[in-house]
């Protein structure tokens, strides 16, 4: 399956963005209070494009297991999502306050960018590295 490893990756990567932008749209909206991100199709689309994202994520991980452990990079982003996914169900969650939910969604945009600067960098700073290198 190793050959297949740079069309899974760019897939992964595509996805990976889609989502994002998918989240960062349907939080901003809901932030104006704007009825449709809410919508069943509309979460119907983000739960499809976020399994693809997983995956495609396995399929990488079933390539290079050995990658899991040998990378601290690599473990340092799996936290985050992890992080991410929370503070991303806590800004998409009616009944708070409009406050709090733009609070979690500010914070889940922040640990989307950190994801994707670890991953830029192969690196747990991600972004970081630039300023401390």
């Amino acid at each position: 399956m190793i050959e297949f490893y740079p069309q899974i990756k760019q897939f992964h990567i595509f996805v990976a963005l889609l989502s994002g932008s998918i989240f960062a749209l349907r939080g901003a909206f809901a932030l104006a209070g704007a009825k449709w991100p809410q919508a069943l199709p509309v979460k119907w689309l983000s739960y499809a494009v976020d399994t693809a994202l997983l995956t495609a994520a396995l399929m990488l991980l079933t390539i290079l297991p050995w990658a899991m452990f040998a990378n601290g990079w690599l473990l340092a982003k799996l936290a985050l999502v992890a992080v991410y996914v929370v503070l991303g169900v806590y800004a998409m969650r009616p009944g708070r306050t409009r406050r709090t939910r733009a609070v979690f969604y500010a914070l889940a945009l922040l640990v989307f960018a950190a994801i994707y600067g670890i991953a830029r960098a192969h690196h747990p700073l991600g972004w970081l590295l630039r300023w401390l290198g």
